[in-house]
């Protein structure tokens, strides 16, 4: 069958949900959605249902494909964790279908300026693979007993009174994470660096994961331990899952070795073998500050299909700049390094020709036990923005970044001095602190 790429919420209740593998996780039971009245609204994942009644929020993003009879994941692994909805959090079936709300439709002069109640939402999909509020159906008037009610399908940004805090309702907090949506993750640590301690670990419990992962990927290193620290041990091992695990061997090793010891032990075993073994490369290393995780692909791939891979917004933009090429397995370390392809010349090339025919097998690596410097002239030396790392028998380990590289050779306090320290040339810009 072929995938759904809009849906309303109410078809999804009661639709099972199936890994990678086809095996049925559990069933559809709501959907949590982020709503911004002057901006895009956005779904941010499914509340499903597990075979013991236990309910847990699967993210949109782990979603590979929606169909009239099921949904699967791209992952069979997700959080077994309770769902519990957060502030700035609504759900469709509980807090919005039912509820009375406004219309400016031009198109429909005889609702502006009466109650119109919400009967259903109509999810989209777009080309980032985020979905998104498209529109509402709504009626007027609740049917007499056994009547379909006569439902109008209005667009979203023509529906009012709703905000982050729901349906006639208002939080200046949820409303200052509702406007998160809007900002990068450097911005947002930026703007919880300068909140007090309690403040930011309140803002830090109601963000969700995935978007919490990437803030503390961005803030100083005593500031990321704080927020470890004052999450509970299950929820902070889910947020270091989600990171990239050079920023989560990072923040472990800020901790006490007992606590990284149990974080780790709580992690999934696909999830931390790669940060234990980040963590065992001495500081100031390429090895202690490159990802194991970058696109790693067999001669025998062709252009289209790295390309495809290449697109995938889940891989930073350094990382997808340059495609490495080795003999099986893939999965770092892999077998022996043949080279790599820059994504420029992959734009260059007949989408059915072969990476191993196109390789550049001449780009010199760099060494897991190479220093901070030699990885920094490297960088000068061959105009790149990341580089294969190996190890003595040429067996890929990952790749450095260049920001990545930056991140170690600034002053420890650059993140909070900014990026600009001098005041003078501060942004003119200012965001309300709700």
């Amino acid at each position: 069958m072929s995938a759904v790429n809009r849906v309303y919420a109410g078809r999804l209740a009661g639709l099972q949900v199936r890994g990678p593998d086809f095996a049925v996780i559990g069933r559809v039971r709501d959907v949590v959605v982020s709503i911004r009245p002057a901006g895009v609204s956005r779904a941010l994942g499914l509340v499903v249902e597990l075979f013991n009644k236990r309910r847990i929020f699967v993210p949109m993003l782990r979603i590979a494909a929606i169909e009239p009879s099921d949904i699967t994941l791209v992952t069979g692994t997700v959080s077994m964790r309770t769902f519990q909805t957060r502030t700035a959090e609504l759900t469709i079936l509980g807090d919005l279908v039912g509820s009375k709300v406004v219309t400016d439709d031009p198109d429909y002069p005889h609702l502006q300026g009466k109650a119109v109640e919400i009967a259903d939402i109509e999810l989209e999909r777009t080309r980032t693979r985020d979905w998104v509020i498209s529109s509402a159906a709504v009626f007027a008037t609740r049917p007499k007993f056994g009547r379909s009610p006569q439902l109008t399908t209005i667009p979203w940004k023509h529906i009012g009174g709703v905000s982050a805090s729901g349906v006639g309702a208002s939080s200046p907090l949820a409303e200052t994470i509702a406007a998160f949506d809007d900002m990068r993750p450097a911005d947002i640590a930026s703007f919880i660096h300068e909140l007090s301690p309690v403040r930011r670990n309140q803002i830090a419990r109601e963000l969700d994961d995935e978007r919490l992962a990437d803030v503390m990927a961005e803030l100083p290193d005593d500031y990321q331990a704080e927020l470890l620290e004052a999450l509970d041990i299950e929820r902070a091992a889910d947020i270091l899952e989600e990171m990239d695990p050079d920023d989560a061997a990072d923040i472990l090793q800020e901790l006490p070795d007992t606590k990284a010891e149990v974080l780790l032990e709580l992690m999934e075993p696909e999830e931390s073998a790669p940060v234990r073994r980040l963590m065992a490369f001495e500081d100031n290393t390429v090895g202690a500050m490159m990802n194991p995780e970058p696109l790693v692909l067999t001669p025998q791939t062709t252009v289209a299909e790295a390309l495809a891979l290449a697109r995938d917004p889940d891989i930073p933009t350094s990382l997808a700049s340059l495609i490495f090429v080795v003999r099986p397995p893939t999965a770092t370390p892999t077998g022996t390094y043949l080279g790599s392809v820059h994504l420029q010349k992959l734009l260059r090339e007949p989408p059915s020709a072969l990476i191993g025919g196109i390789l550049d097998p001449d780009l010199p690596p760099l060494y897991a036990n190479d220093s901070e410097e030699t990885a920094a002239r490297y960088f000068a030396t061959y105009n790149l923005v990341c580089g294969p790392v190996l190890d003595a028998d040429s067996h890929l380990l990952g790749a450095v970044a260049v920001d990545d590289l930056l991140d170690h050779l600034l002053p420890e306090d650059w993140r909070e001095t900014g990026i600009r320290p001098d005041a003078d040339l501060a942004p003119t810009q200012e965001v309300t602190r709700g």
